[in-house]
């Protein structure tokens, strides 16, 4: 299993999770946050924006999930503009259902 963790600006973010639910993930979690790349700190009047607001979206999957998932991803985030996000890939060892108390591969 893979955790696939998307951090995107939050006005595509919406989108972003339509597409991946569209790939057929089984679910999906959004969390609103505020972020700061390592570039130029953007201004509105006048000002430096300190953060940026970003939304993390993270799903787990299964290993032949992962191609469609990160191409739906990227074809709902991209712009094209610097900012756009990124994504991130890990490996998941172990998942528990914590109302069954269940520990399977098959939660997902």
């Amino acid at each position: 299993m893979k955790r696939i963790e998307a951090v995107v600006q939050s006005e595509v973010s919406r989108q972003v999770v339509k597409a991946v639910r569209n790939t057929g993930v089984g679910g999906v979690t959004l969390i609103e946050s505020l972020g700061q790349g390592g570039g130029d700190r953007p201004q509105i009047g006048g000002k430096q924006i300190e953060f940026n607001s970003t939304d993390v979206i993270i799903t787990v999957v299964n290993d032949s999930q992962v191609d469609s998932v990160v191409s739906a991803i990227l074809s709902a985030a991209h712009t094209g503009e610097k900012g756009d996000g990124k994504i991130f890939i890990t490996n998941v060892e172990e998942s528990y259902d914590i109302s069954t108390k269940e520990k399977s591969a098959d939660l997902i």
